[in-house]
């Protein structure tokens, strides 16, 4: 149990708000925060949540911001003017747990992360987490074990059987949901592959329309030609289901070794609760080494535990700046060549 009470939290955005609201009040986390609001600007949506859960209820952000007995906020609205809406959040005196990618605008990125830490104030993503996974840090450590040397190519997958219909939400637009499956489920593997294989310099797009009803993509592909010389793939579809779900499988070739994560298959349904390394090397001429890796731990889950520290100041936590602003970068070059056709630079 945590030493101190929980901290209270309210939820802005009851759309997939509310299911991680929810798991955070079932779940191990619910020592640390206690949701005790939540803000949406639907009222029928508003009242039915809050009186489940009986929490207050605000229909404007700013009543809620104005509420002293909350210190932290939970956003989970829509991108469209995330930034401005983290900006009111973090002046109102509040720190912050939002979604990926929470903007399109590396300018506006920019700025606001600038303002937060000029402010003193916590903005925590999910992806990417304030602090490398466990299964990014056990793969750092074999790179330096086994002396893997430079790395030459990266795979990244995220796949799901969706059958979506048009309702008129931001999943529908095109300028707000480039390249759909990237932007929604790639960026975990984005993420990934950007604190293991460093900065990318250009992108490349190709996506199309399989079985969605939404005028956006359901399948789609991301080339990334990094700065040092590596290159990556990542492939996210809505149009696939062979039971491993939301797996975030990982190939990393290196020049002296590779590593997979989540690769080999699972049983139904499993593929996302747990991490799965498997490292294949060489020693010597030709001498091949295998070493495996397993922890529980979920891809893009929301790191409450870590969130909490920052808050209380536990620990010194810095936020990823680099990291969050590479995703955004990349995110936005995405965006462009998907409507470009081209190659575009980051």
């Amino acid at each position: 149990m945590s030493p101190c009470p929980p901290l209270a939290i309210g939820f802005v955005g009851l759309g997939f708000g509310a299911t991680v609201a929810q798991a955070l009040m079932k779940g191990p986390a619910c020592d640390l925060f206690r949701v005790t609001a939540a803000c949406d600007a639907d009222p029928v949506k508003l009242q039915d949540f809050c009186g489940r859960y009986g929490i207050k209820g605000y229909v404007s952000l700013d009543d809620l911001l104005g509420d002293e007995s909350i210190p932290v906020v939970g956003l989970f609205s829509g991108p469209v003017g995330r930034s401005e809406l983290l900006l009111r959040i973090i002046r109102a005196g509040k720190d912050v747990m939002t979604t990926k990618p929470f903007e399109l605008d590396p300018v506006a990125a920019r700025d606001v992360l600038a303002e937060a830490q000029r402010l003193g104030r916590v903005i925590h993503l999910n992806s990417p987490p304030a602090e490398p996974p466990q299964y990014v840090r056990q793969i750092l450590a074999w790179q330096r074990e086994f002396d893997l040397g430079r790395p030459v190519s990266c795979r990244g997958e995220m796949l799901i059987s969706y059958r979506e219909k048009a309702d008129g939400r931001w999943f529908d637009d095109p300028k707000l949901c480039p390249a759909a499956p990237l932007f929604r489920i790639g960026i975990y593997s984005l993420s990934d592959l950007l604190r293991l294989f460093g900065r990318v310099q250009s992108v490349q797009v190709m996506s199309s329309r399989l079985f969605t009803g939404r005028p956006t993509a359901d399948n789609a592909e991301l080339g990334l030609l990094f700065e040092n010389g590596a290159l990556g793939s990542i492939h996210a579809s809505f149009c696939v289901d062979d039971g491993q779900h939301y797996a975030n499988s990982l190939t990393l070739h290196y020049e002296r070794g590779t590593i997979h994560r989540n690769v080999f298959p699972v049983a139904y349904g499993e593929a996302e609760r747990t991490s799965r390394l498997r490292l294949t090397a060489v020693r010597g001429k030709d001498h091949v080494i295998s070493q495996e890796w397993q922890s529980a731990e979920v891809s893009g889950e929301y790191a409450w535990s870590v969130f909490h520290d920052a808050v209380t100041k536990r620990r010194v936590l810095e936020m990823p700046f680099e990291e969050i602003m590479g995703t955004v970068e990349v995110v936005a070059a995405m965006a462009r060549a998907e409507r470009s056709q081209k190659t575009e630079l980051v």
